[in-house]
């Protein structure tokens, strides 16, 4: 069994900064905690970022140049410094880990708001 629970959302103006963690528990031997996802209201999840074991790191268009990825593989942890935020950043956005020995299966956490007025 497998939790991850993600912190760190919350009301921030436009142009403001939060940091999201994702912090995994359970049997977390078997997991590659990845990266981030992000559902706004009507819109499909859509991903934001991941990065490898190695450190390489994928990002949105949208999000290129304002948020940051980082882990810690020692801790299973993974990090989202999001910077100079947008009204169109507003959504859910979840943490997602893969198993490492069973191809294709993902976990996935409750999510965390993140609401950017303007």
């Amino acid at each position: 069994q497998v939790q991850l629970v993600e912190s760190g959302g919350g009301l921030v103006q436009a142009g403001g900064s939060l940091r999201l963690s994702c912090a995994a528990s359970g049997d977390i031997g078997r997991i590659d905690v990845r990266g981030w996802y992000r559902q706004a209201p009507g819109k499909q999840r859509e991903l934001v970022a991941t990065m490898a074991w190695g450190g390489l790191a994928n990002y949105a268009d949208s999000v290129k140049g304002r948020f940051t990825i980082s882990r810690d593989n020692a801790k299973k942890m993974v990090y989202l410094a999001m910077n100079s935020l947008k009204p169109e950043d507003t959504a859910v956005y979840y943490c997602n880990a893969h198993d490492i020995f069973s191809y294709g299966m993902s976990y996935w956490g409750k999510g965390t708001l993140v609401t950017v007025s303007s």
